[in-house]
């Protein structure tokens, strides 16, 4: 299906199933954090039962794109089943919308405008078994050249804080559901208190490293709602094999 381009704004192809993607190079566009995040949660769920995902923060609706792509593949889901995005920037989430409408998957994907402060009162409470987020990375400050710019609100935490988004996941979630997220290594020790705080208790953790003798750049995690305390730490996730040459684990996962 055909789609109106604006200004700035083009079409790339997700490699999947076919499915492509309305990007504008003026605003946020998805990385390789949004694709990690997204084979993750396929690890685990690809075997499990579930209903319902959303997704928080969505932006350019990558993350249910792209787990539509990972968990059903070419095949529809069934009745009832869905995935719902929710974004706070009206031309960000209309842009999505759009996206779906490209790829003819509406009755799978939904993607609705509204603040993730209120996810839970806009999706309801307690429907969904699975939660996925890519949130804002970096602690509102000083220094940001325009607060209230699309890079800006998907970069920093403009609108919402990384505990407005784990509060909201755990009211989401039913019990024993699960939270997926990504996120920066240096804010670890934060995020877990958070999740634990929020009664979301960390399940799996994996170390994300540009090269396998360097720092880690991205933390991924799985948090359930309830449950007892048990951390399975996975073995680090290495993107290179050598300069602009990735690793087997990542094409899998970008090719799978």
């Amino acid at each position: 299906m055909d789609v109106i381009l604006k200004e700035n704004e083009r079409i790339d192809d997700l490699e999947r199933n076919g499915y492509r993607i309305i990007q504008n190079s003026r605003k946020f566009c998805f990385g390789m954090d949004a694709v990690l995040l997204c084979g993750f949660v396929r690890e685990a769920e690809q075997n499990r039962e579930w209903d319902r995902i959303a997704d928080l923060g969505t932006g350019t609706g990558i993350i249910p794109l792209l787990l539509h792509g990972r968990l059903v593949g070419k095949e529809k889901i069934p009745s009832g089943k869905q995935i719902v995005g929710l974004e706070i920037q009206p031309d960000m989430q209309e842009m999505a919308v759009r996206s779906v409408r490209l790829n003819g998957l509406e009755e799978e994907i939904r993607i609705l405008e509204g603040d993730i402060k209120e996810a839970a009162a806009l999706l309801g409470r307690g429907r969904f078994e699975v939660v996925t987020s890519n949130p804002p990375y970096m602690k509102q400050g000083g220094g940001i050249a325009n607060p209230e710019s699309s890079k800006a609100i998907s970069r920093h935490e403009v609108l919402c804080t990384f505990e407005d988004v784990a509060a909201q996941a755990a009211d989401l979630l039913v019990p024993g559901g699960r939270f997926y997220l990504v996120h920066r290594p240096e804010r670890l020790a934060e995020l877990m208190e958070i999740l634990r705080k929020c009664r979301l208790e960390p399940k799996r953790l994996r170390m994300v490293h540009s090269f396998a003798d360097a720092d880690a750049t991205m933390v991924l995690i799985e948090a359930a709602r309830g449950g007892g305390t048990f951390l399975k730490v996975e073995k680090p996730l290495i993107i290179y094999k050598d300069r602009n040459v990735y690793t087997d684990e990542i094409l899998e996962i970008y090719y799978y």
